[in-house]
């Protein structure tokens, strides 16, 4: 697939026309509230293993409505004294898996705090968070799961998760909450995105490709899915699009990074039919603070930089976490 978007010039002026909800902030503090009134009740259990150079946990807090949510917990082996804690949000269809495919963070000298995504798993990775909450009709996948209604949409459940992991990430022993940074690819990217807007004290966030960003025109400029589950949905119910663009706008991406407060490292690719790079800056252009950059990569698609850009992040993410 050759480049298909807008010419990179035109990428890095590009404003979303995605028009924010007057009572976006008050609906994000009333959810994240009600989850507040359930007791984190995070616990870290240790997980037996033959890796030497890592200690791993088994993590179990309380997400959305007091929900269980799962998470992998790693840390370098012999730790002693609190360390900066990199939490990361993952892509579409995946859950948790094993614990041992999570070793990068905790091998370069940080805690690691892995979240699972509630309901999914059957895509690639394993899951072990169920979802409870059903909705009405939906198109398969998440991206319609009461669509009808920001306060039933699936993502709202799953943005709230991310906020309580990181306060759970947080409460262990062996974290420096002060130097704490949220990051994911495509899904987890945009799950990044709303953690930075939701929580204003992180030292970084780093959204690679990130998914959930500038929903009009990513619904009309790819057919590639997650994205054309929306627009499946909407051609069996029309005349909903409005709606629908409306509660999706509760949970769009640039408004969140409109909010963003920490340094942030960014990543797209210019081939990406799944999210497409208008989208991306979309989000990146909305991000107000002095310390941000992009990555672009010029011939990839959804892969994006794969392990050039976490080598980017290696190399960007301590100076953000120094002490």
């Amino acid at each position: 697939m050759a480049q298909f978007d807008l010419p990179v010039d035109e990428l890095r002026a590009y404003r979303s026309r995605s028009v924010e909800p007057e009572d976006f902030d008050q609906f994000w503090e009333k959810t994240l509230a009600e989850a507040r009134g359930h007791d984190l009740g995070a616990r870290f259990e240790r997980v037996p293993t033959t890796l030497r150079t890592v200690e791993l946990f088994d993590v179990t807090f309380a997400g959305f409505d007091g929900h269980p949510v799962k998470g992998w917990f790693v840390l370098p082996a012999g730790t002693r004294e609190p360390l900066p804690v990199v939490v990361e949000f993952l892509g579409y269809g995946g859950g948790r898996g094993l614990p041992h495919t999570h070793l990068l963070w905790a091998s370069a000298g940080f805690a690691h705090f892995v979240m699972d995504t509630r309901g999914q798993g059957a895509g690639w990775n394993g899951g072990d968070t169920p979802d409870p909450v059903g909705s009405a009709s939906s198109f398969p996948g998440f991206m319609t799961r009461g669509i009808e209604d920001p306060h039933a949409y699936y993502y709202r459940r799953l943005f709230t998760d991310a906020v309580r992991a990181v306060e759970a990430a947080r409460s262990h022993p062996l974290v420096d909450a002060s130097r704490t940074a949220a990051l994911g690819t495509s899904q987890g990217g945009g799950i990044t995105l709303a953690v930075g807007g939701l929580v204003p004290d992180l030292a970084a966030i780093a959204p690679d490709v990130p998914f959930l960003c500038d929903f009009p025109r990513a619904t009309t400029i790819t057919d590639r899915p997650p994205y054309r589950e929306i627009g499946n949905y909407l051609k069996t119910y029309r005349g909903r699009t409005e709606t629908a663009l409306r509660t999706l706008s509760y949970f769009d991406g640039v408004h969140f990074a409109a909010r963003g407060l920490a340094p942030a490292l960014f990543s797209t690719a210019l081939e990406d039919l799944t999210c497409p790079p208008s989208t991306v800056f979309g989000a990146f252009n909305a991000y107000p603070h002095q310390d941000k950059s992009i990555e672009v990569y010029d011939f990839n698609d959804h892969e994006g930089g794969g392990p050039f850009q976490q080598a980017a992040q290696l190399e960007w993410l301590p100076g953000r976490l120094a002490a």
